[in-house]
């Protein structure tokens, strides 16, 4: 069994949305074939935990807007570090850095196929985690270029 073209669209929009709040790994598995409970899940990460909430944020929004469609359970918002909205066709991961990379959830679903996303999330793969972000999420600039202006 594969993912549902309904399961793609919600990725591809949940894609994009974290990929425009300048998620970065942004990566998508089909796990259908492993689980029963969700087609696929999309994972993306964040250097703060202010930017884990935009990004959670931005997605919920855009597929609300887009798609007409909420999540029917969110959790980890009061924490920031790892926040996981759950669609039931698919589930959407958004984890601080540390714990993207503590739990380690792509090689735990590295046999999974990776399902395409779109051209600006894959984008997201080579982003520097030390791009800066305002209280909304937005860029605002380059770690470096913060420590070269106060010079």
């Amino acid at each position: 069994m594969t993912a549902t073209e309904h399961s793609q669209n919600l990725i591809n929009v949940a894609a994009q949305a974290a990929a425009d709040k300048l998620a970065h790994d942004i990566i998508a598995f089909d796990v259908s074939d492993v689980l029963s409970i969700t087609d696929a899940f999309l994972i993306a990460s964040a250097a703060n935990d202010r930017q884990v909430k935009s990004i959670a944020e931005e997605i919920e929004d855009q597929l609300r807007e887009q798609l007409d469609i909420k999540p029917v359970r969110r959790e980890g918002e009061r924490e920031g570090r790892w926040i996981l909205l759950d669609y039931l066709d698919i589930v959407v991961h958004v984890q601080h850095s540390e714990e993207r990379s503590f739990y380690s959830l792509d090689r735990l679903w590295k046999d999974c196929p990776e399902l395409p996303i779109p051209a600006d999330a894959l984008g997201t793969r080579n982003r520097p985690e030390s791009v800066l972000t305002d209280l909304a999420g937005n860029a605002t600039g380059e770690a470096d270029e913060v420590t070269e202006d106060a010079s």
